[in-house]
């Protein structure tokens, strides 16, 4: 085919369905600025928060979960479901996923966030730490980050769950209601691998 411009309503496959494959390997696909375009780029993002203190060993975190749900919040896509401390995700994909600690250690003491996930929805693998620590002679606020890429090819055996430990008498991971102290972030980066 010549080079040139295709106007046309609806691109379709001839039977109706399957995958229509645009350029080859090697080749470029470029959308001007300006133009609008649906389906494209991050289908899925979502953002939870814990409302209220842990101040003892938890796992998973089960309880004092919700939905960020400030006024300029908004997600994408069907969003995340949390039943016992499981997550379920909306639909298969690469996921990017933050665990975001916020609270109080007491000196010498390392809280350990950590993200654990399954792929047969039964025994679960311990995927990234975030740690916080006390420092000096009195309890210290800081913040720890555990961050992990899931890949999701069954919405069904593949879950996930968060735990801390090692909170000493003392310490905490704080949780609030209003605002967001310790968070999850789940972004959909595109399909499974």
């Amino acid at each position: 085919m010549a080079d040139g411009t295709l106007k046309v309503g609806t691109i379709t496959t001839s039977s109706g369905s399957g995958t229509i494959t645009l350029g080859q390997s090697g080749e470029t696909i470029t959308i001007p600025s300006g133009v609008s375009q649906s389906g494209l780029g991050i289908t899925e993002a979502d953002q939870w928060r814990l409302t209220a203190d842990i101040t003892s060993n938890v796992e998973p975190i089960a309880s004092n979960l919700e939905r960020v749900d400030d006024a300029s919040f908004s997600k994408i896509g069907t969003g995340m479901s949390v039943s016992s401390g499981t997550w379920t995700f909306p639909s298969t994909g690469l996921y990017f996923v933050k665990f975001k600690m916020y609270g109080d250690a007491v000196p010498d003491d390392n809280i350990v966030g950590v993200i654990q996930t399954t792929t047969d929805n039964s025994s679960y693998d311990e995927n990234a730490y975030g740690i916080f620590s006390g420092d000096g002679g009195t309890v210290g606020s800081a913040t720890g980050i555990a961050e992990y890429f899931f890949n999701v090819t069954n919405t069904s055996t593949h879950k996930l769950q968060f735990e801390v430990t090692s909170i000493a008498t003392g310490g905490r991971l704080q949780g609030n209601t209003s605002y967001s102290l310790t968070n999850f972030t789940f972004i959909r980066l595109g399909d499974s691998q």
